[in-house]
């Protein structure tokens, strides 16, 4: 286990509600073809979709695994972004669900958490969801060079990362990304929201074996610096996470959120096809 300022963390609560799915008029989105579809996707409750399940070939658009919070107060909802990290522990504190507990799994327009489903089958639409906070502010304490985004102490434990000398790490992935298919997402910084991964050209996606990413699979993209935002820089390396399904839009796809980074080659990976955190945060077992 690497040695980390977990025990000088700060812990705190904050809270959001369960979010109603919305459309704008007409509802329709163009795919790739120019077609307007009209497909259901992000927010609410989604009952048979978790991590752990394939982010390709739902009949869905940028579908978010589990349930999805945010808040309407835009400060609040801007700390569940910031503040929250994977792997925090999420408490149900008003409905019939109320004292369940789950685990955030990613960030995307709102906040991404897993119950599992028989506490879904309990939560409604503004049910609301405290999230115990910790992560921000994580670093490697003998790698000051890379950078922690995203990551609770109990991602960090959980993923089995070695040490390789006193420069590198190793980290399991279950693939690489190339940098160039980076789609929507580079413009924000890397402490808010995630990255598309451009899926328009399928026949690529299926001749790299990027179709076969799972929900919550940890990934590698080389000369990626994403210490800011998100930007090329030979030799860079980040590594990342799938937390949204894939689009029908230009430009767009799986989410891949950014977890670690560093503008040396100071991250090493190996290919693990069960690198997913369904398995490093004992979620669900991958099948």
């Amino acid at each position: 286990m690497l040695d980390t300022n977990a025990d000088r963390l700060v812990e705190l609560a904050v809270s959001g509600h369960i979010s109603q799915p919305s459309y704008r008029r007409p509802g329709y989105s163009p795919d790739n073809e120019g077609i307007a579809r009209v497909l259901p996707g992000m927010a609410g409750v989604v009952y048979n979709v978790r991590v752990g399940d394939p982010a390709f070939g739902w009949a869905a658009d940028h579908v978010e695994p589990g349930v999805s919070i945010a808040h309407q107060n835009l400060g609040v909802d801007f700390a569940l972004h910031y503040l929250s990290c994977i792997g925090n522990r999420a408490v149900v504190t008003s409905g019939e669900a109320t004292g369940a507990e789950g685990i955030v799994t990613g960030e995307h327009a709102r906040l991404l958490v897993d119950f599992g489903a028989e506490v879904n089958e309990l939560l409604c639409v503004g049910d609301a969801v405290q999230i115990r906070t910790k992560g921000r502010g994580l670093m490697l304490q003998d790698y000051p060079h890379i950078h922690l985004k995203k990551c609770s102490p109990e991602l960090i434990e959980g993923i089995p990362i070695d040490a390789v000398d006193s420069f590198r790490i190793r980290v399991p992935v279950a693939m690489t990304l190339p940098v160039q298919a980076m789609g929507s997402g580079a413009e924000l910084n890397a402490e808010y929201v995630d990255q598309d991964l451009m899926t328009g050209d399928q026949e690529l996606m299926k001749e790299l074996g990027i179709d076969q990413m799972r929900l919550g699979d940890l990934v590698a993209i080389e000369h990626a610096d994403h210490r800011f935002g998100r930007t090329y820089r030979e030799g860079a390396v980040s590594i990342a996470l799938c937390i949204h399904g894939d689009s029908i839009m230009t430009g767009h796809g799986p989410g891949i959120l950014t977890l670690m980074t560093c503008a040396e080659p100071a991250i090493e990976w190996t290919i693990d096809p069960e690198a997913n955190i369904s398995r490093y945060l004992g979620i669900r077992e991958l099948s």
